[in-house]
């Protein structure tokens, strides 16, 4: 893909929660878009990959095991290590871009209602 993103219209095109959905791709790493409202992702980790979370719009509470929640706020950035287990809350709607590796499950391995599969996060069509 070689052409200029609008992260704002583009995010705009998203509908529904939970649903990252692929915007670019650099080598091995995709870069993804998703709206996160409430408190349905599980507990779970990437057993061989990190995570880049950038928050773009509103505010995340990050909950990592063992760790004190915090919250992430716009402008805000946070890399979760591989195999930390983790999990992250809504209260109101909040806009975030996802760093991932290619082979990066969406829930790690565990499975739940929220979970979509890479076929599932295609391609926007802008």
């Amino acid at each position: 893909m070689n052409s200029k993103i609008n992260i704002p219209v583009t995010l705009n095109a998203i509908r529904g929660h939970f649903a990252p959905k692929i915007i670019g791709e650099v080598d091995d790493v995709y870069i993804k878009l998703v709206k996160i409202l409430g408190n349905k992702v599980p507990w779970h980790n990437h057993k061989n990959e990190d995570e880049l979370f950038y928050i773009l719009e509103g505010s995340l509470e990050m909950e990592i095991e063992n760790n004190p929640p915090f919250i992430m706020s716009k402008g805000d950035l946070y890399i979760v290590k591989k195999g930390v287990n983790h999990k992250v809350i809504a209260q109101n709607e909040c806009h975030l871009m996802l760093i991932e590796n290619k082979a990066t499950l969406h829930t790690g391995e565990v499975s739940a209602d929220i979970t979509k599969t890479i076929d599932v996060q295609k391609w926007l069509k802008r």
